[in-house]
């Protein structure tokens, strides 16, 4: 299909590479950015030729989370709605945890909750020095439920926690420090060269044992990424968005204040 909100590519080596392309808007996640990336990686499980997927963000930042337009839209949504819009982001998560092939994720700018999420749920990072990491969801009165499984199985319960209770902001160093990225560059030439050298050990390796080395981490770790796990973080968001404080702290965002309990 041709996309509106990001671009899919092949080189003949085996390399596809995925990108948020969104630039003017920071690469910010709505619902045609989560059905467009769901085609895409659904596209990608299937092509055996393909040994490495890179996701990075087209402009100033890899993703800024989710869309304001979009979650303007999402505070007239029925409970219903707003699970059903939740699943769908759920859903095309745990389709990229569970790609066949190594998944690479480039980030650089402003990494900000769901954009942390497919940072998360990618199997590498490598982060330009100056990124900025967030998980601002409570400062909405909502909570990071669909990204949560991917984050907390990345740097563990005791820093997911942390941070998502805080809302602090982290760089890159920090970042690598508690897992949520592996490598961290201070230039384009540096990202540039971790892409070459993680495309030639993927290249190095088989395409079946990549996929089956990654199923054995996903069965035997604590959390299994399945459809009723989708189902209950999106149950789970859609009750903050329908709360007090999730009407509240949205309505306060779109009116450039701040929430009733930041006062």
């Amino acid at each position: 299909m041709a996309y509106q909100t990001i671009s899919l590519d092949a080189t003949p080596g085996g390399i596809a590479i995925l990108t948020l392309n969104r630039p003017d808007k920071h690469n910010a996640f709505n619902a045609i950015v989560i059905e467009e990336l769901t085609d895409a990686l659904e596209t990608l499980e299937e092509q055996t030729t393909v040994r490495m997927v890179i996701l990075r963000g087209n402009g100033p930042s890899f993703s800024s989370g989710a869309d304001l337009e979009w979650m303007k839209a999402a505070a007239d949504y029925t409970r219903h709605e707003n699970e059903e819009d939740a699943y769908r982001l759920a859903e095309m998560l745990r389709k990229l945890a569970e790609l066949p092939q190594m998944t690479v994720a480039l980030v650089h700018g402003a990494v900000m909750g769901g954009g942390a999420g497919l940072v998360a749920a990618c199997d590498i990072a490598v982060a330009m020095k100056e990124t900025k990491f967030r998980f601002s969801e409570v400062r909405l009165g909502l909570t990071p439920a669909t990204i949560s499984p991917f984050v907390i199985s990345a740097i563990g319960p005791r820093w997911a926690k942390a941070l998502f209770v805080s809302a602090e902001s982290f760089d890159a160093t920090f970042a690598e420090r508690i897992g949520l990225v592996q490598y961290v560059v201070e230039t384009d030439q540096g990202l540039l060269e971790m892409e070459e050298y993680l495309a030639d050990l993927a290249s190095k390796a088989a395409p079946g044992a990549i996929a089956d080395s990654k199923k054995l981490v996903l069965d035997f770790a604590a959390v299994e990424f399945d459809q009723s796990l989708s189902h209950e973080t999106a149950k789970r968001i859609a009750a903050r968005r329908a709360s007090d404080e999730g009407k509240e702290g949205l309505s306060a965002f779109l009116e450039k204040r701040k929430a009733s309990w930041a006062e």
